[in-house]
């Protein structure tokens, strides 16, 4: 079986006159999307045939078969005011924050390991500890749970695994609505899957990240910002076949079936209808995975 882990962090989010604190955190290919995912499923996908995954068809089997690819599975609801900002403003809020969640887990130089400056140029360049955490990720030899970049941006070693095509499945859930102080608040749900082999061919994997973000897109009046940036409120990451040991900065696929599974925790990668399990905290001391009920 696939192996699960769940990432959680804590992050204070630099606003003011305010501080809060959070979490950062058989079948072939199907020839149509389903609907967009407006609100949160009330159960998980039903029982498929559990298909490996083949170079002619990575996305043989689960339910991502059906998902859009790419950017097309992250949709934006429809504007109305809210808080600080006018319709016409609510509009560009939820779309920068699609902009983002492309960048950081679907451009193809980030996926291959190079620096995720798209990514970052939406970020609030004064919140504080975000810029911390971008630092520590992105330049430090020794990476922590809490400073590992896994947490905002997908990462693949090219030398160690290789996207198999050009497509990545997608489902994200997209909403908004007025937090703290007039700003707006977006929540993002989106699951990536990503079909990899080893960089010199074989085998083939899918490796499943699910994050779960919320931006704050403040009033500048009232918070420490700059223009057409937002602040982090929380992120949280649960991802299967992306490894288990301290972190790298980098997805691991266990190719070989390397990794050991905790057989007493099983999780299900492809269900949206619970929130992401904040609850495991930190990357286990032994080393094992949870249990995934498919891949």
């Amino acid at each position: 079986m696939a192996g699960s882990l769940a990432l959680v962090a804590l992050l204070g989010v630099a606003l003011f006159p305010r501080r809060v604190v959070g979490w950062f955190g058989g079948g072939g290919q199907a020839t149509t999307a389903p609907a967009a995912e407006s609100e949160r499923p009330r159960t998980a996908p039903g029982a498929e045939p559990d298909l490996r995954p083949t170079l002619t068809e990575p996305f043989r089997g689960p339910p991502a078969a059906r998902w859009a690819d790419g950017a097309a599975g992250i949709t934006v609801p429809a504007a109305l005011a809210a808080g600080w900002m006018d319709k016409a403003q609510v509009t560009r809020a939820p779309a920068r924050s699609k902009e983002f969640l492309v960048a950081a887990g679907l451009d193809t130089r980030v996926l291959r390991g190079e620096r995720p400056s798209k990514a970052i140029a939406v970020l609030n360049p004064r919140q504080k500890d975000v810029q911390h955490y971008l630092r520590a990720a992105l330049s430090a030899k020794t990476l922590t749970p809490e400073t590992d970049p896994l947490l905002l941006f997908s990462r693949f070693r090219p030398d160690q695994a290789r996207l198999v095509g050009d497509v990545v499945k997608t489902r994200c859930r997209l909403s908004y609505r007025e937090g703290k102080r007039g700003a707006v608040e977006v929540t993002a749900d989106v699951t990536f899957v990503y079909p990899v082999t080893p960089a010199g061919g074989g085998e083939v994997l899918r490796t499943i990240a699910r994050r779960e973000v919320v931006m704050s897109w403040d009033d500048p009046s009232k918070a420490v910002t700059e223009p057409g940036t937002m602040s982090l409120l929380s992120y949280a990451l649960d991802m299967t076949n992306g490894g288990c040991s301290a972190p790298t900065g980098y997805f691991v696929p266990p190719f070989g079936n390397t990794q050991h599974t905790d057989q007493t925790h099983r999780v299900a990668p492809y269900d949206r209808s619970k929130p992401v399990d904040k609850s495991d905290g930190v990357r286990p001391a032994s080393g094992n995975c949870a249990t995934a009920t498919r891949s």
